[in-house]
């Protein structure tokens, strides 16, 4: 069952944080890691900027939490966690699912970049990793976190912010309405928009390549915009 968290949920959200958050020992900066890795105090500070929790609840306890919230133009995907002995049974997309269904503005999610299994999780989920540039601002504009987690997160997107990036491209470009794997990955830098195409074939060695050569099964293939 999923529901809103209650004030008298706390003390379980606190406990699956920092359980579900030992993966993260070892594989995130030193410097980044706490035991706990967030107090009670950091938890109740971040309650009171905004961060609303839903709960799974399996047999009564609650086992899987993730919070919501709204930053004006945009909500943000925060402190997503499963019970370490409740992992990959589904409980994490259901909470994620039950909030991009409940939202009506586009969605950005921040991770630690070192956290691969984080990021696949959102990838098969339909997010879309923003390029280094995109990244540090959005995490400037929306998120209050110490410069250090800026230089060691990455942030994901859901669709409709990615068709936002992507506003001013050719929509009726063949390659986009031919190729059902357009806009699997994007990365913009300046006025200059890279999209991936994962898995077209293609030959090509490098931009400017022999695009007609698809020699190369599910190779791959990235197409450069450039914004005039």
């Amino acid at each position: 069952m999923i529901r809103n968290a209650t004030e008298q949920d706390f003390d379980d959200i606190y406990v699956i944080i920092n359980d579900a958050a030992i993966c993260y020992k070892g594989i995130i900066p030193d410097d980044r890691w706490n035991e706990p890795y967030m107090t009670k105090e950091e938890l109740n500070q971040q309650i009171r900027e905004g961060v609303h929790f839903t709960c799974f609840v399996d047999e009564g306890r609650i086992v899987g939490v993730m919070g919501i919230q709204d930053q004006g133009e945009v909500n943000l995907i925060r402190h997503a966690y499963v019970k370490t002995v409740k992992r990959n049974s589904g409980i994490g997309s259901a909470l994620l699912l039950e909030l991009i269904t409940l939202s009506t503005k586009p969605i950005l999610i921040g991770t630690w970049s070192a956290a691969h299994w984080a990021i696949k999780f959102y990838q098969n989920h339909d997010f879309y990793l923003v390029s280094e540039d995109e990244k540090n601002r959005l995490l400037v504009k929306y998120w209050c976190i110490p410069l250090r987690q800026v230089e060691t997160s990455v942030v994901l997107t859901d669709r409709p912010y990615k068709n936002k990036l992507t506003k001013g491209v050719n929509q009726s470009d063949p390659l986009i309405k031919n190729n059902g794997t357009f806009g699997d990955g994007l990365t913009l830098s300046g006025n200059s928009l890279a999209v991936g195409a994962y898995p077209e074939s293609s030959n090509a060695a490098s931009i400017g390549g022999d695009q007609g050569d698809n020699s190369a099964s599910r190779a791959g293939a990235v197409y450069v915009f450039d914004r005039n």
